[in-house]
């Protein structure tokens, strides 16, 4: 294939690999630990520290990671310490950070940022620093996982039971926070902040549809999601639309065609 032959597409790749294992990871705890909600807040609430960062003249990047981790160990403190409900705390962070997020962008000086690769992603602009980034989280994942799975695991299902088994169990959560939070922003660039939530979840509930298993889920969720991601952005390039929206689209088609199938296969 002719596109083979450009670097920017080559790059688009090695990400999206890279960006299909960590999601691959994460994201099969937080459907397990059915933290979909927080990590859609954290997603959004991300969209503060991109305006700061754009405010200050900072990398928008880096101070939409440092806002995250922070919103994630803010609703895991408030809900386990303060006595405010998960769903609530999720909701006021939700709201902070995209309200102070607009606040700063309409403070900016000069023009007006292009926010557009942030909220929809596009991945063929992605550099080799973002391809850096996002295989040193990759790689960490990987020997996070291969270290403490099977405390992870416990964590991810019954909290409780870990909690029996001598597990560390707030130790496990807010690193497992802090890990949500720094693979949502730098996966940013490849869907954006408005569609980043489907990518990881729903390579996950495609291949849930036919195991339990967490480790085969982990697996299974990468392959989909690697090839949700090539297909959505050779389509993209090819129908000049933007690749994250059209990545999302692709993994919807996948979950309803595996489901399709698992329906007539059950007749």
């Amino acid at each position: 294939m002719d596109l083979l032959q450009y670097g920017f597409f080559q790059h688009a790749l090695l990400g999206s690999l890279l960006t299909a294992i960590a999601c691959g990871i994460v994201g099969t705890y937080i459907v397990s630990r059915r933290l979909v909600f927080i990590s859609g807040g954290i997603t959004h609430a991300s969209f503060g520290g991109l305006g700061l960062g754009f405010y200050l003249g900072m990398n928008p990047i880096l101070m939409a990671m440092l806002f995250s981790v922070l919103s994630a160990f803010g609703v895991e403190w408030a809900s386990k310490t303060q006595n405010v409900r998960e769903d609530s705390a999720i909701a006021g962070i939700w709201s902070l950070g995209m309200a102070l997020g607009v606040i700063f962008i309409f403070l900016t000086p000069g023009y007006a940022p292009n926010l557009s690769a942030y909220l929809f992603g596009n991945i063929l602009t992605v550099s080799t620093g973002d391809i850096i980034w996002i295989a040193a989280l990759a790689l960490l994942l990987v020997i996070l996982f291969s270290l403490f799975l099977r405390e992870i695991v416990y964590v991810a299902f019954d909290r409780d039971f870990a909690l029996t088994q001598g597990v560390p169990v707030k130790c496990i959560e807010y690193v497992m926070m802090c890990c949500i939070a720094v693979t949502i922003v730098l996966s940013i660039r490849l869907v954006g902040i408005m569609l980043l939530m489907s990518l990881l979840t729903l390579p996950q509930i495609t291949v849930n549809l036919f195991t339990s298993d967490f480790k085969k889920i982990i697996f299974g969720s990468i392959a989909i999601g690697f090839l949700g991601c090539v297909f959505g952005l050779v389509l993209s390039y090819l129908l000049n639309v933007p690749s994250g929206a059209f990545i999302i689209l692709v993994l919807v088609l996948f979950f309803l065609i595996v489901k399709a199938i698992k329906a007539v296969l059950k007749r």
